[in-house]
C-alpha cells in the first residue's frame, strides 16, 4: 500500500504574468466594440479590457481560452469533477489499470486522508488522539482492499472485475480542460466552504497560484 497527498499539476503553458492570455481575450474581444486600435503592446489595456469585461458580466468572451490541470485525487472526489459538463476529461481507467503489475508497483496507491480532515469544519472539535485513531482505522480498510484485490487478479479477476473492491481512496488521476467561464464557475462552487474538504485541498491552492500567474481573469473569487 502506498499513501500520497492530494495534488494537482496545471498542464497548460502561461506565460509571465498571464499578458499573452490577456492578450488573446483582448484581440478577440474588442471586435465587439471595433476598439483594436487600443491595444498596447505592454499588455496594460488588456489588463484593464478584460477587468471591464468580468465587471460587466460579459463572461462570453473568456471562453476563447482555455486550461488544462491534472489532479491526483482519490475516486469520490474525481466523481464530483466529472459533474462539470462544459469540459473535457482524461482519467486513469481502473478497468485496464492492473495494479498488480510491476509498471504500478504492484502495489495499491490511496490518497491520504489527512489533509481532507484538516479541512473538515465539522471535526475541528475532535482530539488528536482521536484523529490518530481514525486515520490508523483507515489505514487497515486500505491494506484489507489492497490485499482482497491483489487476491481477485491472483484467481483470475481482470482489473475490471478486482476494481470492485477498491475503494473511495483509490488514488486517480484525471485531467480537466475547460474555458475560463468554466474554471470561474469550478472555483466558486469547488473552493467554498460547503465543497467537500478533500475537493478544497486542490483547489484552494490551485486557485491561489492562479490569481498569481494568470490575473485578473480569477482575482475577484475568494474562499
Amino acid at each position: 500500500m502506498i499513501k500520497v497527498t492530494a495534488a494537482y499539476q496545471i498542464v497548460t503553458p502561461i506565460s509571465k504574468m498571464g499578458i499573452k492570455e490577456l492578450q488573446h481575450i483582448e484581440k478577440i474581444g474588442r471586435v465587439c466594440y471595433k476598439s483594436e486600435d487600443k491595444i498596447t503592446e505592454d499588455g496594460e489595456s488588456a489588463r484593464k479590457f478584460v477587468s471591464m469585461l468580468l465587471q460587466r458580466g460579459h463572461e462570453a468572451m473568456i471562453e476563447h481560452s482555455s486550461l488544462s490541470v491534472k489532479f491526483i485525487v482519490d475516486r469520490g472526489v474525481s466523481h464530483e469533477l466529472v459533474r462539470h459538463r462544459i469540459a473535457s476529461f482524461a482519467q486513469e481507467s481502473t478497468r485496464y489499470c492492473n495494479y498488480g503489475k510491476e509498471k504500478f508497483g504492484s502495489e495499491c496507491i490511496f490518497i491520504d486522508l489527512e489533509g481532507g480532515i484538516k479541512l473538515d469544519g465539522k471535526m475541528k472539535n475532535i482530539s488528536i488522539g482521536e484523529i490518530t485513531s481514525l486515520l490508523n482505522e483507515w489505514v487497515f480498510a486500505m491494506e484489507d482492499a489492497e490485499k482482497h484485490y491483489m487476491k481477485m487478479l491472483a484467481l483470475g479477476a481482470t482489473p475490471q472485475i478486482a476494481r470492485s473492491v477498491l475503494p473511495n481512496s483509490t488514488k486517480t488521476e484525471i485531467t480537466i480542460t475547460a474555458n475560463y467561464r468554466e474554471w470561474r464557475n469550478f472555483f466558486k462552487l469547488r473552493t467554498e466552504v460547503a465543497a467537500h474538504p478533500q475537493m478544497r485541498e486542490v483547489t484552494i491552492p490551485l486557485l491561489a497560484e492562479l490569481k498569481e500567474r494568470l490575473p485578473v481573469i480569477f482575482d475577484d473569487i475568494n474562499n
